[in-house]
């Protein structure tokens, strides 16, 4: 019995001493979306279902054009305005919109229709750039794989996981709604080249950020005219 007791002691230490990790190959879906929408707030309710599901990233980026409609939107940054047009500018369909998502950097569909961004999620290419996150001590330690399709740009992004906003004017005027895995800021990490490489991010900088989680996207081109996604994945900072 004591032999026992020991032996299952030993495994939980085991356990617990092994670092956090996060290893993805899974979709990654960007929402295009405005607290000024009134076609939105379902949009983000479906990316907060998958979300919470796990089986993609799926992140909310929203974007500033909306604001002359009455009401500022409080998480919208410009350059996500700019990044959703560079996105249609490389599909040649010139589609922006709200709510709109993109997968992979590539697919574009309606953010609020679960089904079409599930076919999406299957036909897009595949992100096959294996990306490693370990949260080990005061770090991030990235590890990225080797892979076709660079050189493209590796991007740290803090997310914010629930973000509840009340929206007091315009089209959506009187609603709360809480949006999921906000992107709150980019961060240039390095560039990679097609072979293994490995990066450290100190989390304190991360935490000042008031970041819940962070995403490692390797992608060709730049915030602001991006190209197809080589490789993410995501990791709790809490």
């Amino acid at each position: 019995m004591i032999a026992r007791n020991v032996s299952a002691l030993l495994s939980l230490l085991a356990v617990l001493a092994t670092p956090a990790l996060a290893a993805d190959s899974k979709p990654v879906i960007e929402l295009f979306t405005s607290q000024g929408c009134s076609s939105c707030p379902e949009a983000d309710r479906v990316i907060g279902e998958l979300a919470a599901e796990g089986r993609v990233i799926a992140l909310s980026v929203p974007v500033d054009y909306w604001d002359y409609l009455g009401w500022k939107d409080t998480l919208a940054q410009h350059a996500h305005s700019l990044r959703q047009r560079g996105y249609a500018g490389a599909r040649g369909d010139r589609q922006v919109y709200t709510p709109q998502v993109v997968v992979n950097g590539t697919a574009q569909v309606i953010g609020s229709d679960r089904q079409a961004i599930e076919a999406a999620c299957k036909n897009a290419a595949k992100a096959a750039v294996p990306v490693t996150l370990t949260r080990d001590g005061t770090n991030i330690e990235v590890d990225i794989g080797a892979g076709q399709g660079a050189p493209a740009s590796v991007w740290l992004l803090t997310v914010a996981r629930a973000t509840p906003v009340a929206i007091g004017r315009g089209e959506n005027h009187d609603r709360t709604v809480t949006y999921s895995n906000v992107v709150r800021s980019w961060q240039h990490v390095a560039e990679w080249t097609g072979a293994p490489m490995k990066s450290s991010v100190p989390l304190p900088e991360l935490n000042a950020k008031d970041a819940d989680a962070v995403v490692i996207l390797v992608q060709s081109g730049s915030i602001e005219n991006p190209g197809p996604v080589r490789g993410a994945s995501m990791i709790e900072l809490r």
